[in-house]
């Protein structure tokens, strides 16, 4: 009986090491990739045809879809971490079991990209930071700064601690002009192929970078001074900006936002405003400039002042000549303090407040005269100087000289020939020249012939009288006898002539325009007395028998 035990013990040794030898246990699929919060479903199964106890072993939330006599599935849910599950079976009293490694994965579906700040100050630094708040695995991921379409950075995350670490990258970068308005953004990379998955990308929004230099405070261009209700003009420049056209300029008299026009070249900017100012005293001028995040300030105060200009009063500003011109001279009422006043001509200078009188006795050279009225006040410091001018136009009768209208003139047979007579007279006479009962052009050269020679009657008149000269004129025949050198003389004589008239002429001619400018009254008589100017001249070539 012994023995019959000991042979079946050792029978039944062998058969136990061929069971467990012959039956597997495996699990599908071998490799498991889930997206976060994604469920997993789980085949187990064994090759012993008659198993014992079975399962699977997993801290998920587990449900069991089906089984069979080999075999059981499981739906694993909400899988939001890396894990490992056991699958386990018993054949004859053995256990076998097999792992299988689930990843959990987060694609890059959110890329950040920060600049600090986004206005940089030229050669200071500023930093591009991209960081992705949910990815995983993170050893998988892969991160890239770009400026433009260049690479400017890039980080991985194999090394080191994978629990200390985040899914972010800064980088530090000094400004340049060059990187104004240079484009930034990050791209994120999750490459799952070597755990049997594909490649998963995500890419941030597109952030503009700007740069600006701003290191020099702007400056008003204005003096210290403002007349009031004047228009002036304000300047504020700013001398090293960048980028010029983009600076915003601000105006303010007071607290009145002046209207401002800017503009720019290089690295320089300014604006202009006109100010009109309109109340007195001391007030403060303000520029404001500001370029992206900074804004600089500068203030000026002014000195608003009422300084009019003087009043200049003549008696009468077409005198007569020999008659008396009383002009005074005196300061506006509203210039504060009084000016101190000068009017040419007068002997002193006036004390402040007092007007000036200047009295003298019209003369034919006075006509044309300026008459002047200065005015001088001192204001915070600076003389300022204000002018009123009035012109003198004297009268006269009119009268010939022998210089501007020879009595005796000779004419060159055959040549071109003008009479040359140019009276004087305020205002400007009117001149009409009778040669055989006709008036003659004295505009319009005429060839001269022996039937030229005679006496012309010329009359002169304006509205003050009338005067008359007989001019006897000679035609001389160019005949052989006659030099070159004398022809000469003559020609050059009679263009002598024709120059003086004209220049005479040319003379005159203001004095006809400023006739227009007298007074209603005598205007008027004047036209009175024009009209009577042909009857008169008859009458006055008659008794000197023309």
């Amino acid at each position: 009986m012994l023995l019959l035990g000991i042979w079946i013990l050792l029978a039944l040794i062998p058969c136990a090491g061929t069971t467990e030898e012959l039956f597997e246990v495996s699990v599908w699929p071998n490799q498991a990739l889930v997206e976060f919060g994604q469920s997993l479903t789980i085949n187990c199964s064994t090759t012993c045809r008659d198993p014992g106890p079975s399962g699977i072993e997993t801290f998920l939330k587990k449900t069991q879809l089906g089984k069979g006599p080999q075999w059981k599935e499981f739906l694993l849910e909400d899988v939001t971490e890396n894990s490992i599950l056991q699958c386990f079976f018993s054949c004859a009293g053995v256990q076998k079991d097999t792992m299988l490694h689930i990843t959990m994965y987060q694609p890059p579906k959110q890329v950040i990209l920060d600049l600090q700040p986004e206005w940089v100050a030229m050669d200071e630094a500023f930093t591009v930071k991209c960081h992705v708040p949910s990815v995983a695995p993170l050893q998988s991921l892969t991160l890239t700064l770009l400026q433009g379409d260049q690479e400017l950075h890039r980080k991985d995350f194999l090394s080191l601690s994978v629990a200390s670490q985040r899914a972010e990258v800064t980088v530090s970068v000094r400004a340049q002009r060059e990187t104004d308005r240079c484009n930034f953004s990050c791209r994120a990379e999750l490459d799952l192929s070597p755990q049997g998955g594909g490649l998963f990308h995500g890419s941030s929004a597109t952030k503009e970078l700007r740069i600006f230099e701003f290191s020099q405070s702007p400056q008003i261009g204005k003096s210290s001074l403002l007349e009031i209700g004047v228009a002036e003009t304000m300047s504020c420049a700013v001398a090293r900006v960048f980028p010029a056209q983009e600076a915003i300029f601000r105006m303010f008299l007071e607290d009145q936002e002046l209207s401002a026009s800017s503009s720019w070249k290089g690295d320089a900017a300014w604006a202009s405003t006109t100010i009109r100012a309109m109340e007195t005293g001391d007030q403060e001028l303000t520029c404001l400039v500001s370029l992206g995040p900074v804004e600089q300030k500068v203030k000026k105060s002014v000195h608003v002042y009422s300084f009019p200009p003087p009043i200049l009063e003549v008696e009468d500003a077409y005198p007569l000549a020999g008659t008396d011109v009383n002009v005074t001279c005196s300061g506006h009422v509203l210039t504060s303090p009084s000016p101190t006043l000068r009017l040419q001509g007068a002997p002193n200078l006036s004390a402040p407040g007092e007007p000036v009188w200047l009295l003298f006795t019209a003369r034919e050279e006075d006509d044309g005269r300026n008459l002047s009225c200065e005015a001088s006040l001192e204001v915070q410091g600076q003389r300022l100087l204000k002018t009123t001018e009035i012109q003198l136009h004297v009268l006269y009768k009119p009268r010939f000289e022998e210089s501007g209208c020879p009595g005796n003139q000779i004419w060159v047979e055959g040549m071109d020939q003008m009479l040359a007579c140019m009276p004087e007279g305020n205002p400007a006479p009117a001149l009409v020249c009778i040669w055989n009962g006709m008036i003659i052009d004295l505009d319009v050269p005429q060839k001269a012939t022996q039937n030229h020679t005679g006496t012309y009657c010329c009359t002169a008149t304006n509205q003050l009288g009338s005067v008359s000269k007989d001019i006897a004129v000679i035609v001389q025949a160019l005949h052989e006898g006659i030099s070159s050198s004398t022809v000469f003389i003559i020609v050059i004589f009679t263009l002598g002539i024709a120059v003086i008239t004209i220049a005479l002429y040319l003379n005159y001619q203001p004095c006809k325009r400023n006739r227009r400018k007298r007074a209603p009254g005598r205007r008027e008589q004047n036209e009175a007395e024009e009209s009577q100017f042909t009857d008169l001249h008859a009458e006055l070539c008659n008794s000197h028998h023309c």
